[in-house]
C-alpha cells in the first residue's frame, strides 16, 4: 500500500495527523505493508525567511482575535497530547518559511530517511520552537535523522531540488489538494485532516480488504 502524506511542517494538524497515522500503522502491524512518502505543501509560500509573529499572523490570516488564537492553540495542544505529540506553544512564537525544509525532505526521500527527518522537523518547529528556515538548524536535524549534515548544507546552499519540490506542489494543487494533511492511498483514496488513529486504522483496513 502506497501512502502519500501531503503536508507542511508549519501545519500543527499535520503533526497530529502523522502521529495518528503512525499509531494506526503500528496497530496494523504486518497486516498491511506500507510505503510512506512525504509530499510538499506550503501553507504560507510568501512567508519571509525571518518569519512572522505567529499570533499576529494567524489573526490576520483568519480574521480572529488573539484570544481565539490561544484557544485554538490549547485545543491543538490537547489533541497532540492525545496522540503522543507535544506542542509547546510558549516556545513557538513565530511561523517561518518552509520551502528549504521541503527541499531537504525531498533529498531525504532519495536517501530513505524521510520519516525520521519529518519527525525531527515537526518536533523542532512545534516542541522546541526552532526556526526551520535556518540552514544550521536544518543541517543539525538532518544529522539527527541519520543524514550527512555536510551534504545537507550543500543542498541548502545550492538550491538543489527546488524544481522538484515546486513540481510536486503543483501536481497536488492541480488535483484539488488545498488543505493539509491530505493522505492519499494508492493514488485514489483520500483522507483529509488530523484524524484520530481509529479513523486511519478503519480506513486502511477497509482499503486493504478491497
Amino acid at each position: 500500500m502506497k501512502i502519500d502524506f501531503v503536508s507542511d511542517i508549519a501545519c500543527p494538524w499535520c503533526a497530529i495527523g502523522l502521529a495518528s497515522l503512525e499509531t494506526a500503522l503500528a496497530r496494523l502491524g504486518n497486516e498491511v505493508p506500507v510505503e510512506l512518502h512525504f509530499q510538499p505543501f506550503e501553507l504560507n509560500p510568501e512567508m519571509p525567511p525571518e518569519g512572522k509573529d505567529v499570533v499576529e499572523y494567524l489573526g490576520q490570516k483568519y480574521g480572529i482575535s488573539p484570544e481565539q488564537v490561544h484557544r485554538n492553540h490549547e485545543a491543538i495542544r490537547q489533541r497532540g497530547a492525545d496522540v503522543g505529540f507535544r506542542f509547546d506553544m510558549d516556545k513557538r512564537t513565530r511561523t517561518y518559511n518552509t520551502f528549504d525544509a521541503h527541499r531537504l525532505l525531498h533529498w531525504a526521500g532519495l536517501e530513505g530517511r524521510q520519516l525520521p527527518l519529518k519527525r525531527a522537523l515537526f518536533a523542532a518547529n512545534f516542541t522546541q520552537g526552532e526556526n526551520p528556515a535556518d540552514p544550521e538548524v536544518l543541517a543539525r536535524l538532518a544529522a539527527q535523522a541519520g543524514l550527512d549534515p555536510e551534504r545537507a548544507r550543500q543542498v541548502l546552499a545550492s538550491g538543489e531540488y527546488a524544481d522538484e519540490v515546486r513540481e510536486r506542489e503543483r501536481f497536488y494543487t492541480e488535483r484539488g489538494i488545498h488543505s493539509v494533511p491530505s493522505v492519499i492511498i494508492d493514488d485514489k483514496h483520500l483522507i483529509q485532516g488530523g484524524q484520530p488513529p481509529e479513523a486511519f486504522e478503519r480506513a486502511l483496513r477497509q482499503i486493504a480488504q478491497e
